[in-house]
């Protein structure tokens, strides 16, 4: 009995007081009662982890927010539950990485983000082995590449196999 209160108390004290920090847990539903999102909201705006839900239940992203924009590391994912999706946000912005998977949850592209723009390399892939890559400036492509070897040759990536 003794442990079951000391828990209890634990698990208390690890929410916090949100009276204090205006942080409160949040649940949001369609309207036929299946859960839509969830997460903490702090000062009327998201913050921390989130998950949100497709209308059949199924998990269709999850990932963190700060001051009410995406942040850090977030998944999506299809209606089916494979990953749509994969990458990071920057101030509520697509940045760095991101992975986009076809229907059998395999990676077919991979480009690099800034401000939500391709600016970087996008590689192509069709059964998980890179087919062309392409540059791209602040959205605006610069080359494409169906070589590999090429690709290597002129980005100085020889040791890359």
């Amino acid at each position: 009995m003794f442990t079951k209160i000391a828990i209890l108390v634990l698990f208390i004290f690890s929410l916090g007081n949100p009276s204090e920090d205006n942080r409160s847990y949040q649940k949001e539903y369609y309207q036929k009662g299946k859960i839509k999102a969830e997460g903490w909201v702090k000062n009327g705006l998201k913050e921390g982890y989130w998950k949100f839900y497709h209308p059949n239940g199924k998990l269709s992203e999850k990932g963190h927010f700060k001051r009410g924009q995406r942040q850090d590391y977030w998944y999506f994912y299809t209606q089916n539950g494979n990953p749509r999706q994969a990458g990071h946000y920057m101030k509520g912005k697509m940045a760095n990485w991101w992975l986009f998977y076809d229907s059998q949850g395999k990676v077919y592209h991979k480009c690099q983000l800034n401000n939500g723009k391709k600016n970087g390399y996008c590689l192509q892939y069709r059964n998980e082995k890179l087919t062309s890559a392409e540059k791209y400036q602040n959205g605006r492509k610069l080359k494409k590449w169906t070589s590999f070897s090429s690709f290597k040759r002129e980005n100085n990536l020889s040791d890359l196999k």
